[in-house]
């Protein structure tokens, strides 16, 4: 009896040594895959800057990836929806992002909102006209690329013309203010899979004939990265504070790579705080032309 207890022991041990020798196989592979990985994101060739990878919120995305390099570009299409009291609320964009020089990035966006009816609007609501919201002009400057501390840091300014709702453009009017957007962000990424972002910002919407309105925006980050892709999953923290009222939505998300060049993030808006706030979702298709990770 006693031979057989120390012979199963033995075995038992013997198994949780192979488990654990299993454990440290598949870690010592994933660090050699993230090393391979990162090695061939973040290449330097002869003519260009440093970069570092880092995870963009799909929600509130940047303008181009920090440190862009000269050549990169992308398209962005995006859809979401929400659900609102008595109407569901539909938004749309096209995006295109691109970068002439190392470190700086353009995009130009169009976002559109419409509206559709949901059983019988109450009395005190009205259900808003569906418009294109704005042409939106975006610049972003990554000023300080650490390799070391594997942190970027970067300034950027959103302009945009504000279109009046579809069912007046024929009346003469098209824009009918403008938004002013200054904005800073701080990246870092820790180790190889964990991400932190910050992005900051007065929003200044001016209405043709009607006072400014300011917004102040803070919107903060956290994703882990799939060892050896740029897939992810992790959170967006959209936060506003607008006449002394404070929303916030978090927004879990993950981002998948259907191929090198062509991936497609889902996001789930849950409200937090704000009047009048309900659950959303979106989902961002992103493609970068002649994007190619391994050679």
């Amino acid at each position: 009896m006693s031979l057989f207890i120390i012979f199963i022991i033995h075995s038992n041990h013997a198994n949780a040594q192979e488990v654990e020798v299993e454990v440290d196989s598949i870690k010592q592979e994933r660090i050699q895959l993230d090393s391979i990985f990162l090695a061939e994101f973040e290449e330097v060739k002869p003519s260009q800057k440093p970069k570092v990878l880092h995870a963009e919120p799909l929600y509130i995305d940047l303008i181009r990836d920090l440190g862009a390099r000269k050549g990169e570009k992308e398209w962005n299409l995006g859809f979401g929806m929400t659900d609102k009291r008595g109407f569901d609320e539909y938004e749309a964009l096209v995006e295109y992002e691109w970068a002439p020089i190392d470190r700086l990035g353009f995009e130009i966006e169009v976002p559109v909102t419409m509206y559709s009816a949901r059983g019988d609007l109450s009395t005190d609501l009205e259900r808003p006209s569906n418009r294109v919201e704005s042409l939106k002009l975006a610049t972003q400057w990554s000023f300080l690329v650490s390799e070391k501390a594997k942190t970027t840091l970067a300034l950027g300014y959103i302009h945009e013309f504000e279109f009046v709702d579809l069912n007046r453009i024929g009346n003469g009017d098209i824009f009918k203010g403008n938004i002013y957007n200054p904005f800073f962000i701080a990246a870092k990424r820790w180790g190889s899979n964990y991400h932190t972002l910050v992005y900051t910002g007065p929003r200044v919407e001016k209405v043709f004939n009607q006072k400014a309105e300011l917004t102040y925006e803070v919107h903060t980050n956290f994703h882990y990265m799939i060892s050896g892709t740029r897939n992810f999953i992790g959170v967006e923290f959209n936060k506003e504070f607008h006449n002394n009222e404070f929303i916030g939505i978090l927004r879990p998300q993950m981002r998948v790579g259907l191929a090198e060049n062509l991936m497609v993030g889902i996001v789930t808006g849950i409200p937090v705080s704000g009047a009048d706030r309900s659950m959303s979702s979106f989902v961002r298709i992103i493609y970068e032309p002649g994007f190619k990770t391994f050679h």
